[in-house]
């Protein structure tokens, strides 16, 4: 017979199949077995997510104290022109030591005020060859204690955005425009932003992925250099850098309003048919 799951894992899972849902993909997740949720001894996961689904309300936790980043004011940005010359491409096998000189660069940063109530420095995380990276604004609670980009509740639901893409998170690499966490979680100031973003562009050119996916406005907006709101700059494909952008939702917003979940899958279908990837389902 096969042995329940973890307390952990049934949440985890729990919000796989209500992010799956919300996208309208009621077929995806009885399909698909996500190796990093469902192991070999465990139950198939058609039959288990008939058991979760009947307790979700119980399950799930509540989700109204989530931060809304699009809320926002968005800030000023600094203008990061593209480099007049053509930029050499790293080899493959090199890019993970170039993200390390850089993260050597940055050093145990003190350029803005950020660093006053830091408690770990948040670089990147994923592939350093990836052909697909995912930008945010900057850390959390989670993220300075664990020192990795998007680790909390909003970077669950980034996994199971990754996931829907049929892509795993070590495919892709993550990162934000600042590397310390704004106290509260608020917007970074100008000035914050303006100090930190130069080493974002650096991963970026390191990484030179073919798409680039924002994730809410301030990301949006110190990538593009547009201050604009997000219905302005989704649903399409803007050139930067020698990559294609995509700008949509930042998952702690969708947290918030999940209504919005269908409206950023549209937006990652747009990223999947750049990279060439295949839709699972139907949104």
């Amino acid at each position: 017979m096969a042995r329940s799951l973890d307390q952990a894992t049934r949440e985890a899972l729990v919000e796989r199949v209500r992010f799956y849902r919300d996208l309208g993909l009621t077929e995806f997740y009885r399909r698909a077995v996500d190796p990093l949720l469902v192991t070999e001894e465990e139950q198939p996961l058609a039959t288990l997510a008939e058991s979760v689904a009947t307790q979700q309300a119980a399950l799930l936790t509540d989700i109204s104290t989530a931060t809304s980043h699009e809320e926002r004011p968005i800030p000023v940005r600094k203008s990061f022109p593209a480099p007049t010359h053509a930029l050499e491409i790293i080899p493959s096998a090199d890019r993970a030591a170039a993200l390390q000189l850089i993260r050597d660069d940055i050093g145990d940063c003190t350029r803005c005020a950020l660093h006053k109530g830091r408690n770990k420095l948040v670089f990147g995380d994923g592939d350093p060859a990836a052909r697909l990276m995912f930008v945010g604004e900057g850390p959390g609670a989670d993220e300075d204690a664990q020192g990795i980009p998007f680790v909390g509740r909003a970077g669950q639901l980034l996994n199971n955005m990754i996931a829907a893409m049929g892509l795993k998170r070590e495919e892709v690499y993550i990162a934000n425009v600042v590397k310390c966490r704004p106290p509260g979680n608020r917007t970074p100031e100008p000035e914050e932003g303006n100090t930190c973003s130069p080493f974002l562009f650096r991963q970026i050119d390191v990484v030179r992925p073919q798409v680039l996916v924002a994730l809410g406005a301030t990301a949006a907006t110190y990538l593009l250099g547009q201050r604009q709101p997000l219905a302005g700059l989704r649903g399409r494909v803007h050139a930067f850098r020698g990559m294609q952008l995509i700008v949509t939702y930042h998952p702690a917003y969708l947290l918030r309003d999940p209504r919005q979940k269908k409206e950023a899958w549209a937006d990652l279908q747009i990223a999947m048919r750049e990279l060439g990837l295949k839709s699972s389902g139907k949104g």
